[in-house]
């Protein structure tokens, strides 16, 4: 399944916002420096949908706020 999310990073929280069916917003505390951001967020998504982390990549936007997400 791929889903398309928005990033905030340096949030004060870390949340994950369903806004429709494929369109989520996901806020990390990290900063987006050296992949820290995108960590956060792989691992935000594996919590928010109870799979792996391994099982949760980055298809898109590696250094955008806009991703394309996959979860296997």
């Amino acid at each position: 399944m791929k889903i398309f999310i928005q990033v905030k990073a340096n949030a004060h929280e870390q949340s994950v916002e369903k806004l429709d069916e494929i369109n989520y917003r996901v806020s990390v505390k990290e900063p987006p420096v050296q992949g820290k951001a995108n960590g956060a967020v792989i691992s935000a998504i594996a919590k928010y949908f109870k799979v792996p982390a391994g099982a949760v990549r980055i298809v898109a936007g590696h250094t955008s706020k806009k991703k394309i997400v996959e979860i296997l």
